[in-house]
């Protein structure tokens, strides 16, 4: 890169980094101002201007307010106090975030349930919350009924839209309980004594490995997610964010919410992602913002060519998990000016930003910024699953190009804070010590990355969907982007399984595929694509892909079914014979298990 091009992008990242800074540089963790007294001082100086249209209605900043003071209202009828908690599962509207908002101004926190979940694993995020009132709507409220008697608490039900007829003793209509509060802000003695190391909300893990863990999103972490990104997008009181990501995840809830809400400008709300509504929306709301995850824009360009793609408003996407292959493609055919990349987990204490826009990085760490950012990547030992230690028991940091974990260093301020899950043992769990000193701890992002000479970081894999095979190391990952494309191919899901008398994990990927399965178009272009090591050695043909609520993929049962027919539900395939890959059978399984067959 030339001296003039190195000098504009270093010129683009510093100014995206001093956007960003100024916005969070005020949040002190010892500071008595809280997320709520952030939405206030918008509303006192945006009062008028629209705040939220969403599927129902249009409000301005100070009913928004208004909404959300009742909320406060109503959770004080209830003798909430401070510190204790409230859970919302409730589809994307207006609503939503004046709950969580009001909630916070009386010193409540909120658990914001995924409106995905039913039985046993909604009960099991229900029950770790410790909540004993939850708010929900229409939509939501008979999968929480039938959990409710699965979580082992007497909890009380609160239903926006409730019908008469089905109210009882432990569900009631909340509509005419808020409608009839006071609009007036609750007293801010209902907080006092709280200050940005406390609880704002609960924001659950994906459970993508098992059951979800409840990560504790203090006001300090909220604020900053809010603020960062009413920074980091230039977002302007003229700007309208389009935002279908479900508001119970940090990416839809805070991320797609700071640009709009802090700046005076309008957040559009949709109750669902649709593929086919969403470019007549951005178009018809005016967006010039939108929010994502990866998967949503690969959702997008997977659609047939449709009348108003091209035709928007839209200055910048923003958001995570935009694969390299979908990227260059998504950003021409939409034609969609600027995409602002960036990493950050829910829990964590690590980010990055991708400022210069270039395709494929998660973010950049520019050489004078090494020492400043807080982000580091060691070596990792891909069979023991932890970071390589050296011969003084310090973990050692990756060469550029090295594959290695994220780390974050633990500190008491804004940067390096670890706030942890409601699980204490789950928190210790991704501390690690004595990392580059004695008595050191560090978070750890449990993701693999690498980083290249110039300082952009790329996303490889989660830890445990790497897997090693043959001597090398496989990321699923890869595998997805590699075969995603492959004939007659719709959805492809990676993973490794273990095989008898076999070091390491075989690679296996499940398929949702458009009509027959042509196993030899399929192995070809697994040959073409991928190394040796990296090629399915299974293959199953599923229906449909299992998603969470933020589209990512649920791989646990997968890989416990592994290659087993008994526990396959569908046809099954071994790599060899004249296709490709063969019809897996009983006797295949048992030659394999008993070391008859090689893979």
């Amino acid at each position: 890169m030339g001296l003039v091009a190195n000098i504009k992008r270093n010129m683009r990242f510093a100014k995206g980094l001093r956007r960003l800074l100024k916005r969070i540089k005020p949040i002190e963790l010892d500071s008595p101002d809280l997320v709520c007294d952030d939405w206030e001082e918008a509303v006192d100086r945006f009062g008028d201007r629209v705040a939220i249209v969403d599927d129902r209605r249009t409000v301005t900043y100070r009913e928004l307010d208004a909404m959300a003071n009742r909320f406060g209202h109503w959770a004080q009828s209830r003798r909430l106090k401070r510190g204790d908690t409230i859970a919302l599962v409730m589809l994307n509207r207006a609503e939503y975030i004046a709950a969580w908002l009001g909630f916070a101004k009386v010193g409540v926190a909120t658990a914001l349930i995924n409106t995905n979940l039913t039985g046993h694993t909604l009960a099991h995020c229900l029950s770790i919350s410790n909540a004993s009132q939850v708010v929900t709507d229409e939509d939501c409220w008979k999968r929480v009924e039938d959990a409710r008697v699965l979580s082992g608490r007497n909890l009380m039900l609160w239903v926006l839209g409730l019908r008469d007829e089905d109210e009882a003793d432990e569900r009631r209509g909340l509509d005419k309980p808020v409608r009839s509060g006071s609009s007036v802000r609750p007293a801010r003695s209902a907080r006092s004594g709280l200050t940005n190391r406390d609880t704002a909300l609960y924001i659950y893990t994906s459970g993508t490995t098992g059951l979800p863990k409840a990560a504790k999103i203090t006001h300090a972490r909220a604020r900053t997610y809010m603020r960062a990104f009413a920074g980091a997008t230039g977002a302007t009181e003229k700007d309208v964010t389009f935002n279908v990501l479900p508001l119970y995840h940090s990416t839809g809830g805070l991320v797609g919410v700071g640009p709009a809400l802090l700046n005076g400008g309008q957040l559009v709300l949709r109750k669902r992602f649709s593929a086919t509504n969403f470019w007549p929306d951005v178009n018809a709301s005016g967006a010039t913002l939108f929010v994502y995850i990866g998967e949503l824009c690969r959702y997008l360009l997977n659609c047939p060519q449709a009348e108003g793609e091209r035709s928007h408003k839209l200055r910048l996407a923003f958001g995570n998990g935009l694969r390299p292959d979908v990227w260059t493609e998504f950003q021409k055919r939409f034609a969609v000016p600027n995409i602002l990349e960036f990493y950050g987990s829910t829990e964590g204490n690590v980010s990055v930003f991708n400022f210069d826009g270039k395709p494929g990085a998660i973010g950049r760490v520019p050489g004078f910024l090494k020492k400043q950012i807080n982000f580091r990547l060691v070596r990792f030992d891909m069979d023991t699953e932890e970071p390589v230690r050296g011969p003084d028991g310090l973990c050692q940091l990756a060469k550029p190009g090295e594959v290695g974990e994220a780390l974050g260093m633990i500190g008491d301020d804004i940067r390096h804070a670890f706030s942890g899950y409601a699980d204490k043992a789950s928190s210790e769990k991704k501390i690690l010590r004595d990392v580059f000193v004695r008595g050191d701890r560090w978070y750890r992002t449990g993701d693999l990355m690498k980083q290249d000479s110039e300082g952009y970081v790329y996303f490889i894999d989660r830890i445990g969907d790497t897997f090693r095979w043959k001597g090398e190391n496989v990321s699923t990952a890869e595998v997805e982007q590699r075969l995603a494309d492959a004939p007659g191919v719709k959805e492809v899901i990676a993973y490794g399984v273990p095989v008898p008398g076999h070091e390491g994990k075989a690679g296996m990927v499940a398929l949702v595929v458009e009509g027959r399965f042509a196993a030899r178009a399929f192995a070809d272009w697994v040959d073409q694509e991928l190394p040796a090591y990296a090629r399915p050695a299974f293959v199953r043909l599923i229906k449909a892909a299992d998603t969470t609520g933020t589209f990512k993929y649920k791989k646990i049962d997968l890989v416990a079914d592994g290659f087993d027919p008994d526990k396959v539900d569908g046809p099954l395939y071994v790599r060899g014979g004249k296709n490709g890959y063969a019809k897996f059978s009983e006797a295949a399984r048992a030659a394999i298990m008993d070391g008859e067959t090689r893979l």
